[in-house]
């Protein structure tokens, strides 16, 4: 087994990073567990979310992967700035402002969507749910409704589950040196 970089991929890193942080940040948002838990949230958020993403992002860089690497440094920036903002912040900071920070990824997330369409099917998933988890989020802070955030809990925990599909199958169809899990690859022109 070769770890040289030019035959890594970094992908399964950062989408592990982003997928089991998302979990637990949407058992919280879905009504599951309460804030109490938050937590934990925020240690995944700078440890696994955070940084592992950004490494992921790194790698993607070095491999000269413009999508990769956008994604994964800027969802890697996302979890350290949601757990410095829970952690040092989010009492002076109002729902509202809150709300449009969700608004701003929602629609970065939107772009980065827009950017899949000549890709595979799960990714496209995994940044189609994290739209929707995003403006509904901010939809339940601007209006202080719970039943909407506990709705973009549940797209959340959609969100994840597409985003661990994909990094299985980049691992285990790797290991496999054939598909065992489909990601619906375009087809080839």
């Amino acid at each position: 087994m070769s770890l040289t970089t030019s035959s890594t991929n970094p992908a399964p890193l950062g989408l592990c990073g982003f997928a089991l942080t998302t979990w637990l940040l949407s058992l919280i948002n879905n009504g599951t567990f309460s804030g109490d838990n938050v937590g934990l949230v925020l240690a995944m958020g700078f440890a696994f979310g955070g940084t592992a993403q950004m490494i992921a992002g790194m790698f993607e860089f070095a491999k000269g992967n413009t999508f990769g690497f956008t994604a994964f440094t800027s969802y890697g920036a996302f979890w350290w700035s949601f757990a410095l903002l829970k952690t040092f912040f989010a009492a002076t900071v109002s729902a509202d402002f809150v709300g449009w920070y969700l608004v701003v990824w929602g629609t970065f997330t939107l772009m980065m969507f827009i950017g899949t369409l000549p890709k595979a099917r799960a990714l496209q998933a995994i940044f189609l749910s994290l739209t929707i988890t995003f403006y509904l989020l901010a939809a339940g802070d601007f209006t202080g409704n719970h039943s909407i955030t506990h709705i973009g809990g549940n797209f959340g925990l959609l969100t994840a589950f597409f985003a661990f599909y994909l990094a299985a199958a980049d691992i285990i169809n790797e290991s496999f040196g054939r598909t065992v899990l489909p990601i619906g690859e375009p087809k080839k022109a």
